[in-house]
């Protein structure tokens, strides 16, 4: 059985970006020592939430050393590696693995797709190429490309992949995995109002876009799951499950980064092509943050 890489909430980290949409890694620094303090069990950078897919290759590895170097091991990195070129994956895995990083996030190939036959070629390339561990990620919402329960129980064959974020909404497909693969394949839910029946199947967490800005609840949310303690951990996701969903009101991470920058956090505008919310949509989730007292706990 392999060490799993992370338990509990693992943040699915924004990139903050400056006006002219470069970087801002003063704020990212901000955001990473946020994290550290308020209880996050692992940080994920350049992944769909931090707009990995906007970001040039440079933007990409310079990220992710950036990261791991303020990290410091403190708490467990993961990188975002995929690609839906198996190339590509190849070399951003390798400079990952170079930049310091405890882990990799594999995406499913998108738009091109590929069979299962595919996707087991391409994760078993990826895997061959590195020495750290990887986490698969699967959202055919966004990829167009699902992994089949077989087709894991084939993949977490290979020593370095051990772990799936899965975000297929399916939760008979998650039950099937675990009967599958046990404790050959970890399990963290992709989805924040999905974790904590993904928890009572046998996930060890998340990776989530909600610990941008609850962090520590996120943190109690998964560890009242991890000490059998779903009474209360359901009481939890069901107070939060307004905000969670409010969330993904519009196509992520632009809720996300407008609620931070209503925070003070620097989060700066998403890449093209997404856009700010309407003014509705805005309007919506600055009642819904209300809502929480969260303007008032974070105004800096």
């Amino acid at each position: 059985m392999n060490k799993p890489i992370f338990t509990g909430s693992g943040v699915a980290l924004i990139t903050p970006f400056n006006e002219d949409l470069t970087v801002n890694y003063s704020a990212l620094e901000e955001l990473i020592e946020f994290h550290i303090a308020n209880g996050t069990d692992a940080i994920i950078a350049c992944g769909t939430t931090g707009e990995a897919a906007t970001l040039t290759e440079k933007e990409h590895c310079e990220v992710l050393k950036f990261v791991a170097e303020k990290v410091n091991r403190r708490v467990t990195v993961i990188g975002g590696t995929g690609s839906n070129d198996t190339r590509t994956a190849v070399e951003l895995s390798k400079s990952a693995q170079m930049s310091g990083v405890d882990a990799l996030l594999c995406v499913t190939p998108y738009y091109n797709k590929t069979s299962q036959e595919g996707l087991i070629k391409h994760f078993n390339t990826i895997a061959d190429s590195v020495d750290i561990p990887i986490i698969l990620y699967n959202v055919p919402s966004r990829t167009g490309c699902n992994i089949k329960p077989a087709t894991y129980a084939e993949l977490c064959k290979h020593p370095n992949i051990i772990a799936t974020k899965e975000a297929s909404g399916d939760i008979s497909q998650v039950a099937l995995i675990r009967s599958l693969c046990g404790d050959n394949l970890d399990i963290y839910s992709g989805n924040d109002d999905q974790t904590v029946p993904f928890m009572s199947l046998g996930a060890l967490g998340v990776i989530s876009v909600f610990a941008n800005i609850c962090p520590k609840e996120m943190h109690d949310i998964c560890q009242l799951c991890i000490d059998n303690n779903f009474a209360e951990a359901q009481k939890k996701h069901f107070h939060y499950l307004e905000l969670m969903n409010v969330m993904f009101s519009d196509v992520n991470p632009i809720p996300i980064k407008t609620a931070m920058n209503l925070f003070g956090f620097e989060a700066g505008e998403c890449r093209l092509p997404l856009v700010p919310m309407s003014t509705a949509g805005y309007h919506n989730l600055k009642d819904c943050l209300s809502k929480y007292d969260l303007l008032d706990k974070y105004n800096k």
